[in-house]
């Protein structure tokens, strides 16, 4: 792999790993929304909605440190 490709690579690692924080933290901010609230109560479990942005945001953020950590 060519120097130029590895610092590309780590970048797209950052930018993922960014990524991924980000839709979690969304994830958990929309979990604490009136709606989501209702649904947790009735149903004893997060709304489809919030468990997609958690695994979105877990996904992406253990893809990116792969990416960073690789050589």
């Amino acid at each position: 792999m060519g120097k130029g490709l590895g610092i590309s690579v780590r970048v797209i690692g950052l930018i993922l790993a960014v990524v991924g924080v980000g839709f979690a933290v969304w994830g958990y901010q929309l979990s604490g929304s009136i709606g989501s609230q209702v649904t947790q109560v009735v149903t004893g479990a997060n709304t489809d909605r919030v468990m997609t942005y958690y695994i979105i945001g877990a996904v992406s953020f253990v893809v990116g440190i792969y990416l960073l950590r690789k050589k």
